[in-house]
């Protein structure tokens, strides 16, 4: 009978009191100051459900998952079920004209990918092992379906930590990436002009990207295939012109279900036993670095190429090699309008910005292939 009228303010603790707190600071992020709230409203809410006591949520039984949202963890995210099929719904939503227009920003957004391997090696001088570097390197892509991905396969007890420090920095790239641009950029480079106009791309061409980038990335990096293969197959029903109704459901109510499906399971990991620890502590420390860095890298990068190009760019477009898409073009975008009115850089942002998801999958990839 005691059992019956239980109640859970009995068993509320500090540490659950304080993920509360923490949930409450993601939901006033996401819906007073407007910071991706398609997806840290969802992550906030799960982490208030979770860290309120005897709702049994994440409950399992004899192993097996038996709370409403163990089981959409279970199935969606340890099965990697979401996260490949969100990279169905983001090549759905993704152009690769810019990227195709001028290929060389290819190599921005790979450069930009320098920030994951930075963060894996500081980490493993930190003592993390080389799967659970692996996972806190990976936030540098600001990639958060690959964060997830990766994580769930090298180091599943960091999945909350990374995850909520992946998105959370998706949502801060208008905080984090302008210093860094401007301790590495001169006024005068952030005001060089760059002709708004890139090449037309013919059809042909956005068709036979996807399906060549598909080909050669996977043969080059096979493990890359779950999430390359979702993100060209679904860049296909974009540009193919014959599927327009499948690609229109994967970009939006498709990829709306999935975004609440996975906003819910990574908050409800948030418990306080599993995050208030050193080490979720330490990878959010970890991950802005990673982040920050892959900005400072491909800044530098376009700098560099600058050096051996006949048509000067922007050095600014470089920090769009995250792939933040398309949050970190805006940032290049705004900025360059300030130093310089007659500058419309989003555009060329875009193809970096594109890149970046191309090459942090890669590179999702290439640590699987090593560790995996």
């Amino acid at each position: 009978m005691l059992g019956f009228f239980e109640v859970g303010f009995l068993h509320l603790t500090w540490g659950s009191i304080v993920m509360l707190i923490i949930g409450g600071v993601l939901l006033y992020l996401g819906i007073a100051k407007n910071m991706e709230p398609l997806l840290l409203v969802p992550i906030g809410f799960g982490v208030v459900l979770v860290n309120l006591p005897l709702g049994g949520l994440m409950e399992t039984i004899g192993g097996e998952p038996a709370g409403l949202i163990s089981r959409i963890f279970h199935y969606g995210l340890v099965w990697e079920i979401i996260p490949c099929f969100i990279f169905l719904g983001l090549g759905a939503m993704t152009d690769f004209g810019p990227l195709i227009a001028n290929p060389k920003t290819l190599i921005l957004g790979a450069g930009a990918q320098f920030g994951v391997y930075f963060a894996f090696f500081i980490a493993l001088l930190l003592g993390f092992t080389i799967p659970e570097s692996a996972s806190i390197g990976i936030i540098g892509g600001a990639d958060g379906p690959t964060t997830i991905y990766l994580t769930n396969r090298l180091a599943p007890h960091l999945i909350g930590a990374t995850a909520v420090a992946a998105y959370t920095y998706m949502a801060l790239v208008p905080i984090i990436q302008p210093p860094v641009i401007k301790l590495l950029t001169t006024k005068h480079e952030r005001e060089i002009y760059m002709k708004p106009q890139l090449r037309p791309v013919s059809k042909l061409e956005k068709v036979l990207f996807p399906a060549i980038a598909a080909i050669i990335i996977i043969l080059l990096v096979p493990k890359s295939a779950p999430l390359i293969g979702m993100f060209m197959f679904g860049n296909l029903l974009y540009v193919c012109g014959v599927t327009d109704r499948l690609a229109d459901t994967a970009a939006n109510a498709f990829m709306n279900i999935l975004t609440i499906l996975l906003g819910l399971s990574v908050g409800s990991i948030m418990s306080a036993e599993n995050f208030l620890k050193v080490d979720s502590l330490m990878v959010f420390g970890l991950g802005v670095v990673a982040f920050a860095t892959s900005t400072a890298f491909g800044v530098s990068l376009a700098k560099l190429m600058n050096l051996v190009s006949k048509e000067k760019i922007n050095p600014m477009i470089g920090a769009a090699g995250v792939s933040a898409v398309p949050m970190s073009a805006r940032v290049v975008q705004k900025m360059g309008q300030q130093a310089n009115p007659r500058n419309f850089l989003l555009m060329h942002a875009m193809g970096p910005n594109i890149a970046g998801v191309i090459g942090t999958a890669t590179a999702a990839g290439i640590f699987l292939g090593m560790v995996g």
